[in-house]
C-alpha cells in the first residue's frame, strides 16, 4: 500500500504544525505551503493525493487557488478539502461546490472528523 501524500496550504504556521502532527501520526506524508505560490511550486514537483486548503490567505485566496487548480489538466481531479474559519453562507457554499471541493470543514477543526474525512477521501482512490 502506497503512502498518501497530502499538501496542507494555510498561512497560519500554527494550523500547519497541528495538521502536520495529526496526519503524520496517522501515517500520511505531509508537505506544507504558507501561500499559493509555494503550493504551486510543490505541486509542480509532484501532484499530491489530497490538498487541505485554507480559504483566507494573502495575495491569492483559497478560492482563486482552487480555481487555478481546476483549470490545470494535471490537477483538475485532485481532491481538495477546504478548511476555513470563514462563515459559510449559500453563496460561499455554492462557490466551494462549483470548484469541486470534496468537503468543507470549519475552524476550529474537529480533529476526529478531519481524520475520518481524509481517510474516506484517500481510500476512495
Amino acid at each position: 500500500m502506497k503512502e498518501s501524500r497530502i499538501l496542507v496550504i494555510d498561512d497560519s504556521t500554527t494550523n500547519i504544525v497541528l495538521l502536520e502532527a495529526i496526519l503524520t501520526d496517522k501515517g500520511y506524508l505531509i508537505e506544507t505551503a504558507l501561500n499559493a505560490k509555494d503550493a504551486f511550486m510543490r505541486i509542480e514537483k509532484q501532484v499530491p493525493d489530497l490538498i487541505l486548503l485554507d480559504l483566507l490567505m494573502p495575495k491569492v485566496s483559497g478560492f482563486e487557488f482552487l480555481d487555478q487548480l481546476r483549470k490545470d489538466e494535471r490537477t483538475k481531479n485532485t481532491p481538495v478539502i477546504v478548511i476555513s474559519a470563514i462563515n459559510t453562507d449559500d453563496e460561499i457554499t455554492q462557490k466551494i461546490e462549483k470548484l469541486e471541493a470534496v468537503a468543507f470543514l470549519r475552524k476550529p477543526i474537529d480533529i476526529q472528523y478531519l481524520v475520518s474525512k481524509v481517510d474516506e477521501v484517500l481510500n476512495e482512490e
